[in-house]
């Protein structure tokens, strides 16, 4: 009975010497972008490394650790390349400012569209008078006559209501005590 050989073949052995030598490159290639204050993506840093793209997608380890060095700011002494959270804090500055200023002309508009509304109505005369607050009593007291007068017209039409009525029952009984009285019946 022979062992079986569990060393692997020669070509599994080249090709883990070549995913080795590519990891190293991407490697070398992320820490002398850092260092020359490099923009870091995976695009740039396959391109450097001579390896494609897939490459890094393929081996999580290594994509993350081109994401942690895109977010980490860079080690060069000169670099002005931002990193990717800087750029997103300062969009999400720029867009808060963007709506604040937003906001702020939209008052700005409002307010001068009521001072050219003033002014337009104060140079024709077609202006509502300006005490405000004495219009709003004026307007609290004419509603309350008003209530009054329809209680009042309401008692009014309740005793005319009582008069017709009385006016009724009176002709009744006189219409029927006339017709007694009469010396020969109406048919």
């Amino acid at each position: 009975m022979t062992t079986p050989d569990t060393s692997p073949s020669a070509l599994t052995v080249a090709r883990r010497r070549d995913v080795e030598a590519r990891r190293a490159r991407v490697t070398h290639a992320l820490n002398a972008m850092r260092t020359e204050g490099l923009e870091i993506t995976i695009s740039s840093v396959a391109g450097r490394a001579r390896v494609h793209r897939s490459f890094i997608h393929r081996h999580l380890d290594l994509r993350a650790l081109v994401y942690e060095c895109a977010d980490q700011p860079s080690t060069a002494a000169s670099a002005t390349t931002p990193t990717r959270r800087s750029l997103e804090a300062d969009n999400l500055n720029l867009r808060a400012i963007a709506r604040r200023q937003t906001q702020h002309i939209a008052d700005l508009e409002a307010r001068l569209s009521e001072i050219l509304g003033e002014q337009a109505y104060s140079r024709t005369g077609l202006g509502a008078p300006r005490d405000h607050a004495a219009l709003e009593e004026q307007n609290r007291i004419l509603q309350n006559e008003i209530q009054e007068l329809r209680a009042k017209l309401q008692d009014e039409e309740e005793e005319l209501g009582a008069a017709r009525e009385a006016n009724r029952q009176l002709m009744g009984h006189l219409n029927r005590t006339s017709t007694s009285n009469l010396p020969f019946p109406l048919a």
